[in-house]
């Protein structure tokens, strides 16, 4: 029989649906299976839901209760109410999944509330990172916030390498899709390839940066050593670079696009057709005058701009940081080499002193036995 699951509510979302109504708070549910972890969001009404259905099923209510519904306080403006709730609903799945009567979770509420797989399937047998879907009666949503998951996931550090996985699968991805439209010889299936690996790139992009933001939390609640911190750190810029390289090839056109002539309009054929007019005009240096475009800029907008911006200047703090610790711990040990050999220095000086009281004693033993003789 395989072990139960390992179930808890490590953190909380606040989230506004799309047509701007009453914000709710999302209870995001981290599960560790024998072959994966990952996340499911439910909100109160769900676990309500639940517990109702747990009831009518098995007929006796679950062996915990669940937490009462309080009719003054909101916990999308209560973080005290929150945190309450937030432990006391994942005492009642704790309580569930680890009672020794098996009644309520062997239904299929409780494993579709869970996306658990079927009593009869091995589907567990996938590494990554994903939401359930809603629980019955309407109430299904699916991942209302994936980024909010996504987040809660890269600070846990089992999920953090399921998420590592994901990441990775969406890099290889978009270079298959690379060469697919690389390979293709229509210029409609070239362009849908290259569609396909930009989606990709952006969705690596996104677990690239919630990685990223989970580490540093982990790392200020020491829930992982040095060591591993540090291999963490240069998975991620193994993944930067990867990433960079990536663009740089979807921003480029095919070569096959190129031989049959249905490309964009590359820069020199737009300076062809201004003429030498504008060529003559751009002679010497220009104060205030734009930049070329580049590689990962000409197809982005202002927006797009500024934000490629902020991500190159959050980059570059974050290596000038990694740059300073690592001259630190340079320092730090230049420091403990100095000392060991002022130790080292003080030892051997000792041991000279000993051999010069040494050669005394032995000169003075030789000079008397020379006397008796």
């Amino acid at each position: 029989m395989a072990p139960p699951a390992e179930i808890t509510i490590p953190t909380t979302s606040l989230h506004t649906p799309a047509d701007r109504s009453k914000p709710y708070t999302l209870y995001n549910i981290t599960l560790r299976l024998p072959l994966r972890t990952y996340v499911v969001q439910k909100r109160y009404s769900e676990f309500a839901a639940l517990h109702s259905t747990l009831g009518a099923l098995v007929g006796a209510p679950p062996p915990a209760p669940l937490p009462a519904k309080s009719w003054f306080k909101s916990t999308a403006s209560s973080p005290e109410l929150t945190e309450d709730r937030r432990r006391a609903l994942e005492a009642y799945l704790r309580a569930v999944a680890e009672s020794p009567d098996r009644r309520w979770r062997d239904t299929p509420a409780w494993r579709s509330f869970l996306n658990l797989p079927g009593l009869g399937s091995a589907g567990n047998s996938a590494a990554s990172v994903r939401g359930g879907q809603g629980y019955g009666h309407g109430h299904g949503h699916g991942i209302p916030n994936r980024d909010a998951a996504n987040a809660a996931a890269a600070q846990d550090p089992g999920t953090w390498l399921d998420l590592h996985g994901e990441m990775k699968r969406d890099f290889q991805e978009a270079r298959r899709c690379l060469a697919r439209r690389d390979a293709a010889t229509e210029n409609s299936v070239a362009l849908e390839a290259g569609s396909a690996a930009k989606k990709a790139l952006v969705k690596a992009a996104g677990l690239l940066s919630c990685l990223r933001d989970g580490l540093k939390a982990m790392e200020g609640a020491r829930r992982l050593g040095d060591g591993e911190i540090r291999r963490r750190k240069d998975l991620l810029a193994a993944a930067r670079v990867d990433r960079e390289d990536l663009e740089k090839l979807s921003s480029t056109i095919s070569a096959t696009a190129k031989a049959l002539g249905k490309g964009a309009p590359s820069a020199v054929d737009k300076a062809a057709l201004i003429g030498s007019a504008a060529a003559s005009k751009s002679r010497g240096r220009v104060l205030g005058a734009p930049l070329p475009e580049t590689e990962q800029t000409r197809e982005l907008d202002n927006q797009g701009v500024a934000m490629l911006q902020r991500q190159m200047m959050q980059e570059q703090d974050e290596d000038v940081e990694a740059l300073t610790k690592i001259i630190r711990r340079q320092r730090e040990m230049a420091e403990a080499i100095h000392r060991e050999v002022d130790e080292h220095t003080a030892m051997l000086d000792h041991v000279n002193n000993q051999v010069d009281v040494l050669t005394g004693k032995t000169n003075v033993a030789k000079k008397r036995a020379k006397d008796i003789s």
